[in-house]
């Protein structure tokens, strides 16, 4: 999982990457590489959860995000990571 602090004030520079972060988001989720991204509500943190082999592996993952020059990470290797899409679902049909 990796924790970002996010910057006190968006520039314009900032602000016009979001839409190019928000694609490679969505596509790193859609990949399956991404299992959560979520924002704190008054936008000072930002919390992934990626699925990786290496320290390294996260790293790359990080340098692919439009915004990471922006973002100061705090990595942390989680044990394991549940979520309401891992659970069983039964069908009644």
């Amino acid at each position: 999982m990796v924790e970002f602090e996010l910057p006190e004030t968006f520039t314009e520079e900032f602000m016009a990457l979001i839409p190019r972060q928000r694609y490679v988001v969505n596509t790193m989720l859609a990949e399956g590489r991404l299992k959560s991204y979520s924002l704190s509500m008054d936008r000072s943190k930002l919390w992934v959860v990626l699925l990786a082999q290496s320290e390294f592996e996260v790293l790359e993952a990080i340098a692919l995000m439009p915004l990471s020059d922006y973002m100061s990470p705090n990595i942390s290797e989680l044990m394991f990571h549940n979520s309401a899409e891992a659970v069983m679902h039964f069908s009644l049909n």
